[in-house]
């Protein structure tokens, strides 16, 4: 995600609701979240959906990457000739 611009990427909540389609355009083509505010305090954000979805896959996989992490610390590893057996010798459907 794109660096936030506070002058351009905040917003008060009755801005979004008169200007919501170019609103809308504007974080569609910066790529950049929008937050909306209510009496000054931050109360949403809103993301174009193909870098909501490059979050969520980010995320994902962080935290793929702290379980596997906190198994290997744990001693839950096995090495990669076992894994690879294992997968091998399961049946096919």
């Amino acid at each position: 995600m794109r660096s936030l611009r506070v002058e351009e990427d905040i917003q008060p909540v009755s801005a979004f609701r008169s200007n919501a389609a170019k609103l809308i355009g504007r974080v569609k083509a910066s790529k950049r979240a929008l937050v909306l505010t209510q009496r000054g305090r931050s109360t949403a954000v809103v993301l174009d959906a193909s870098e909501y979805d490059r979050l969520i896959e980010e995320l994902e996989l962080l935290r793929d990457i702290h379980l596997s992490n906190s198994q290997i610390a744990a001693g839950q590893s096995i090495t990669e000739s076992k894994a690879r057996k294992a997968l091998l010798s399961k049946p096919k459907r």
